[in-house]
């Protein structure tokens, strides 16, 4: 099959009658990209429809490996440094079985077009299988409703390119194709996405307004845990901005629980845990977190009436707003997710008692 060759990066398919599991993608690099990594080419230069548009570098460096993406011809490193008028090649693999099972999970859509889907993620659901856990999670619901996620960003996270931790609820985007999925990937890490969060903490935030930016890491005797004062070896930095929106009486007045504030929060970076962490290092942890805030038992000075409060089941933690650029188009968005009724109710419990000098309004 004659095939016309595009110079500059542009990528144009061969597929051979013979060859119906695997499809051939060549590019000739122009003066422009000569110099560059190879696997820093694929990784920004690969349009959708390409094999592999949304892959990490480690993915493409996997496939490097393997012999799938060559260099004039031949194998190389993902290394190499390419110059002008060098032919990348690939050779894209079968579609790797997956253990993935979709699920027919009910899912709160907020918006959806071709590129993306926006929801509201309830409290209590995990977002991506993990060791242990195949089945009932958000990819699962969403391999049910959009099948063609499969390979979109990794096996066991199609489409995913941020996460809510299992108990907290709020909005989320998903990526529905891979050119999305670099786009997004790429507006989260260069922090081009706005987010807003919303959080009962206990303790009397006095100032009104602040910036924790402190870097986190595993806590260096817990692993299961993080920290930003307790930090292992390695750490990233981190930044959470806050303002604190209403407080509330709730105990004896010289109890260290003898508050809860409601903030909201704007997270800088998008670290594991990072508001809980923040918050708890603080001395501000989020109400219901079990990881990093009081133990029940702890709280003597409510009352048994106020048990709406001391046992709330989860993290009083909502990321309520987002905002980012479409991945096709560009155009600002922004998505807006109600407090859910748990949070609703208990807030409401709150301020039924009287909150002290309101800041703002929620």
């Amino acid at each position: 099959m004659a095939r016309a060759e595009i110079i500059g990066g542009a990528w144009t398919n061969d597929v051979a009658a013979a060859e119906s599991s695997a499809t051939t993608r060549y590019a000739v690099v122009d003066a422009a990209r000569g110099g560059m990594r190879l696997d820093l080419f694929l990784a920004r230069y690969f349009p959708a429809p390409s094999p592999v548009a949304g892959w990490s570098r480690a993915a493409i460096q996997k496939m490097i490996a393997h012999g799938s993406i060559t260099l004039n011809g031949g194998k190389v490193k993902p290394s190499a440094r390419l110059r002008a008028r060098d032919r990348v090649e690939i050779r894209s693999l079968p579609a790797k079985e997956t253990s993935l099972a979709p699920e027919p999970l009910a899912l709160e859509i907020i918006y959806e077009d071709e590129s993306c889907i926006v929801l509201n993620k309830p409290a209590g659901l995990v977002v991506h299988p993990a060791a242990g856990l195949r089945t009932g999670t958000l990819v699962n619901a969403l391999l049910h409703h959009c099948p063609d996620l499969l390979g979109i960003g990794g096996e066991r996270r199609p489409g995913i390119v941020h996460r809510l931790d299992k108990e907290t609820s709020g909005v989320m985007v998903v990526a529905k194709h891979g050119q999305a999925f670099q786009s997004l990937a790429r507006q989260f890490k260069e922090r081009q996405v706005r987010k807003e969060y919303v959080a009962l903490v206990w303790g009397r935030v006095a100032r009104e307004r602040g910036v924790v930016a402190r870097p986190i890491g595993r806590h260096r005797s817990d692993r299961k845990k993080m920290s930003s004062l307790r930090i292992g070896a390695r750490s990233r930095e981190a930044a959470t901005g806050w303002r604190v929106a209403e407080r509330f009486a709730v105990g004896a007045p010289r109890d260290r629980f003898a508050w809860v504030t409601l903030l909201r929060l704007t997270p800088l970076s998008g670290r594991t845990h990072q508001i809980r962490v923040h918050l708890a290092d603080e001395g501000y942890p989020v109400v219901g977190d079990r990881v990093y805030g009081p133990k029940p038992r702890s709280l003597t000075t409510l009352r048994a009436e106020d048990s709406l409060l001391r046992d709330f089941p989860r993290q009083a933690l909502h990321a309520e707003r987002l905002g980012f650029g479409h991945p096709r188009t560009g155009a600002a968005m922004e998505f807006y997710a109600p407090l859910p009724a748990d949070m609703q109710n208990l807030l409401a419990w709150l301020q039924a008692r009287g909150a002290d000098k309101p800041a703002i309004s929620i």
